[in-house]
């Protein structure tokens, strides 16, 4: 099942409300849901999306998260809505991980990320797009 951008807003938007408001403290460019899909240009095209992405630039600390990166994989792997609920929450989830640990100083999941995009290329191979 593929949700609509609409409809997958929505529920990002419920999904974050029921986040403790803590959470967003210095989030000063808050939660942005962009339309477009993200594929992973390290892996052959279409097999991994980037999801989300947490950003402290210029423009400040900000999340992108990005629909059609998750319709491509609903799409792929025939997701049902608890599993789309499940996977925004996760993602949104990970991202303010991001966020709090920036702003803490640290980079766990910075490292544990690293790790296991490695793991990954190791597995599948580089992309040879």
């Amino acid at each position: 099942m593929v949700l609509s951008f609409e409809q997958a807003g929505d529920l990002l938007d419920t999904l974050a409300e029921s986040f403790p408001e803590a959470l967003f403290d210095g989030l000063n460019g808050g939660v942005n849901f962009q339309e477009e899909a993200v594929p992973d240009q390290e892996f052959p095209k279409g097999q991994v999306y980037i999801l989300g992405e947490y950003c402290d630039d210029l423009l400040g600390r900000y999340i992108n998260l990005y629909y059609g990166s998750f319709a491509a994989m609903a799409e792929n792997e025939d997701w049902t809505e608890e599993e789309w609920e499940q996977e925004l929450r996760q993602t949104l989830s990970h991202e303010l991980t991001h966020h709090m640990e920036g702003r803490s100083g640290l980079h766990a999941l910075d490292d544990k990320d690293e790790a296991e995009m490695a793991a990954w290329q190791e597995e599948y191979g580089e992309s040879d797009s």
